[in-house]
């Protein structure tokens, strides 16, 4: 493991907020052993940290079946922070990097003051943003563009819509889809819709006043982080061969491939029977989303937001100390933009 002499002395226990049980109130703070990096690691001490609709998700088990973690274990999907050692096999970072990720599940854990990851879920931060702007970026941005671009191949000229373009994944995804050259409709508030257009929507819906399915309709893509009888209404603003695509569910027999348990497709099927059933009926297309790690695609972004052709949409900073109250505005579902804790 190689580190500097000017490293500050690491510390037997770190402070961590971690899952002791699933639940609305499983998440609590506590201390944990420092994280112990593998070769290929690198350990990030952590200076700002995203929170997403995942947090939640996972803190309430709802992939319980799917993500086997082993309890009590430390929440967290974004981070952005300093290097302070890398492994032996580490060839792209130094003590002293400035980086940011959204480490791999299983192998998350960004709510701490320290975070071993990966090296290929890791890129260097921005430098045109902070640590509280950046450690919104890489869940979010990745999602985007892996929908976007990986799944959809959105081309210049068709047209996307984006619900609730005012949130956290939202107003990334409304810049993504405006880059690539896309018509973006997105539905908001009333009192959100200059900041959408800013962003770069065409077409902004008060969801509170109009049905966006009364009014749009022959559209590309959609994606849809709503789901329930958003989703399905959502089938029928596309036209065919249209696709829908979901980031809270239900997973699709695909999902089973990419977690590497193909055992799990016929369970995946039933539980998304009824959502491609009737896509099928309507002759289009639905897949449900769940975005991978993957440090060269952040690489990538950071250059889009370096030349400021995309840029993070902060709500709100709450100190490290104050992360449940956090991850509970998060939840009233009223946050324009992400939601960053920081650290001293």
């Amino acid at each position: 493991m190689i580190s500097t002499p000017g490293e500050r002395r690491r510390q037997v226990a770190m402070k961590a907020f971690v899952v002791e049980s699933y639940g609305a109130d499983g998440l609590r703070a506590a201390d944990v052993p420092d994280p112990v990096p593998g070769e290929r690691d690198v350990l990030v001490q952590v200076r700002a940290a995203g929170i997403n609709p995942l947090d939640k998700m996972v803190r309430n088990g709802e992939f319980k079946q799917l993500l086997r973690y082993e309890r009590p274990f430390v929440l967290g999907h974004d981070v952005a922070g300093v290097v302070t050692q890398v492994g032996a096999s580490v060839r792209r970072f130094e003590v002293g990097d400035e980086v940011y990720a959204r480490p791999r599940d299983l192998r998350i854990g960004a709510f701490a003051e320290f975070i071993a990851m990966d090296e290929d879920d890791v890129a260097h931060k921005p430098r045109s943003l902070s640590f509280e702007e950046a450690a919104a970026v890489p869940l979010v941005a990745l999602a985007a563009w892996q929908a976007l671009v990986d799944l959809a191949h959105v081309e210049a000229g068709q047209k996307v819509l984006v619900h609730a373009g005012a949130g956290g994944l939202g107003s990334t995804v409304v810049q993504v889809a405006k880059h690539l050259g896309a018509h973006v409709a997105t539905t908001a508030r009333a009192e959100n819709a200059a900041a959408v257009r800013e962003l770069g929507a065409d077409e902004v819906i008060d969801y509170r006043t109009t049905d966006f399915s009364d009014v749009l309709a022959g559209y590309d893509v959609v994606l849809d982080s709503l789901g329930g009888a958003n989703l399905e209404k959502s089938l029928s603003v596309l036209k065919p061969g249209g696709l829908a695509i979901s980031v809270v569910g239900p997973p699709d027999p695909a999902f089973a491939e990419q977690l590497g348990r193909p055992v799990l497709k016929p369970v995946l099927s039933l539980m998304s029977r009824k959502i491609r059933k009737q896509a099928k009926k309507l002759g289009v297309r639905y897949s449900f989303f769940f975005m991978r790690a993957n440090g060269t695609q952040l690489a990538e972004l950071a250059d889009l937001y370096g030349s400021a052709t995309l840029r993070p949409v902060l709500d709100r900073t709450f100190p490290f100390a104050d992360l449940l109250e956090a991850m509970a505005h998060v939840e009233r579902g009223r946050a324009n933009g992400k939601v960053v804790v920081t650290l001293d």
